[in-house]
């Protein structure tokens, strides 16, 4: 066998992981993808073994719900084919190679600089030196947007190239901030501050993201979490999406003008997140996930609490929505706005809502559940027409799915179990051992990995936000579009700046 198959949350010693040389791990990934919409590449990464790079690939099986995991050491000075070359969903991930270890493809489509990371090879490929894509004519124009923008948004920056008002062309750089955050899981040994570490990767995805770590940390240090741990996560990272598809949804409306429907989607997010303040705290959530325990129990209280929350706030929103959709001023600007075909989507690899607009089926609480979802039989939600009303009605849905699954296990509250208090310092990682750890966050897909050394020390840890994906759909989308529908189109997918940068 030229991989190892493990589930999602799961560990394997390092090397039991098989290791071929690069012309046939090249080969068997690509085959593993060839002719199979069902499977998709959830992380390709390299690190450092003394001179050598290894390289370690992950591709997911959604019906099997299983991983299937290679490896190759390669030279960081080799030239090498290009899975790019044949399956465009790997283009981001080789340019990071790339850009951090200096390997080079004879045939990579669009070898440019993902991030400009402080540990990129090269420091003279600087962000002030982008090479952008650009056509000589007479009849074009450039327009740039960024990478300043108004009020709190974080920087990047869009260069269109138009014919008049039409787009036909997005290129996105981004790159402007980095917080180093994948060395400083290495640099920082306490379990509180990579904690703290994993609620920073996105302010929007704190329950998503520290999820996925703490799943990761209990996998390689052998904690079981018990029934009232899942169930607080499970529930917590349904809240979150409810907030943040209220609040993307009261910016949609900003966005093509309609005042009403800003302020009431609005002021219904304001309430959800405040739940979280009384649960943990925190408005977004920080403090509510730990390693192996739950610090703050839901209790009867807290769920009488959130149900009168729901109950208000389920018919306003359905209110709201029936008028958004029978509003023609609004409609004329979501629908065949911003559309991608499902072959567009599946091949540059698209995840969560964004896929899900049209017919792919990307959904990590369906193909590799956890928590408390294999209970649920979850079924995505699925549009087809992959236009901005097709993001629209998904969360739409899924908001009331989300509040439907609340209920259920507001109904159903575990009896706490026994847990360490104070969170220990510590915990004791398995040694020379991987692990992949896969959530489901509003955005989409959410991947944790790690490496450890024969001491248990963290050699690797590897993060990739569901934004890494969708940028190049948001790109995509636009062309052929007014460039005034920009705004609408790209709040429709309201992709991350630091979860791409990290």
């Amino acid at each position: 066998m030229n991989y190892i198959t493990i589930n999602n949350q799961h560990s394997v010693q390092v090397n039991t992981i098989p290791e071929m040389e690069y012309d046939m791990f090249y080969n068997i990934n690509i085959s593993l993808l060839e002719d199979h919409p069902e499977r998709h590449c959830v992380l390709y990464f390299g690190y450092r073994e003394t001179k050598m790079i290894r390289l370690i690939c992950c591709i997911a099986d959604d019906i099997q719900h299983n991983i299937m995991v290679s490896s190759s050491i390669v030279r960081s000075e080799a030239v090498l084919n290009s899975f790019s070359a044949k399956n465009l969903s790997f283009e981001r991930f080789e340019r990071e190679l790339h850009e951090n270890f200096g390997i080079d493809y004879s045939d990579h489509p669009w070898l440019k600089p993902v991030r400009y990371s402080e540990y990129r090879i090269d420091k003279s490929k600087t962000i002030k030196n982008y090479p952008f894509f650009s056509i000589e004519s007479e009849e074009l124009h450039e327009v740039g947007v960024g990478p300043v923008h108004a009020g709190i948004i974080e920087p990047g920056h869009f260069r269109f190239i138009c014919n008049g008002e039409q787009i036909l062309h997005l290129e996105i750089q981004l790159g402007y901030q980095h917080r180093g955050i994948e060395q400083l899981f290495l640099d920082k040994t306490k379990l509180i501050q990579r904690t703290t570490l994993a609620e920073a990767i996105a302010g929007d995805s704190v329950v998503g993201h520290t999820t996925a770590f703490a799943y990761l940390m209990e996998t390689l240090s052998g904690t079981l979490p018990g029934n009232d741990v899942l169930y607080s996560r499970t529930l917590a990272q349904e809240l979150e999406r409810i907030a943040v598809h209220t609040g993307d949804l009261s910016g949609i409306c900003t966005d093509v003008a309609y005042q009403l429907g800003s302020s009431v989607f609005g002021r219904l997010r304001t309430p959800v997140i405040n739940f979280f303040q009384e649960w943990c705290g925190n408005r977004l959530a920080k403090g509510l996930i730990r390693v192996g325990y739950n610090p703050f129990i839901l209790n009867n209280v807290l769920a009488e609490r959130l149900n009168s929350i729901l109950d208000a706030f389920e018919p306003d929103f359905i209110e709201m929505n029936g008028e958004l959709s029978k509003l023609p001023s609004s409609l004329s600007r979501f629908e065949r706005t911003g559309t991608l075909k499902y072959d567009q989507l599946l091949s540059i690899g698209t995840v969560g809502m964004s896929a899900r607009m049209n017919a792919l089926n990307r959904d990590i609480r369906m193909s590799h559940p956890y928590g408390s979802y294999p209970e649920l039989n979850h079924e995505p939600v699925m549009k087809h027409h992959g236009d901005v009303y097709s993001k629209v009605q998904i969360r739409k849905q899924e908001v009331l799915q989300s509040i439907s699954y609340i209920r259920q296990w507001l109904s159903q509250i575990p009896q706490p179990q026994p847990h360490p208090q104070p969170q220990p310092q510590s915990v004791t990682l398995r040694p020379d051992s991987f692990a992949i750890s896969l959530t489901e966050g509003w955005r989409g897909e959410i991947c944790h990995a790690a490496v450890t050394n024969k001491n248990g020390e963290l050699v690797v840890y590897k993060i990739k936000d569901p934004s890494f994906h969708n940028w190049l759909a948001l790109a995509l989308s636009v062309r052929n579009n007014e460039i005034s529908d920009f705004p609408v189109i790209n709040k429709s997918f309201d992709l991350s700046y630091c979860g791409h940068d990290l």
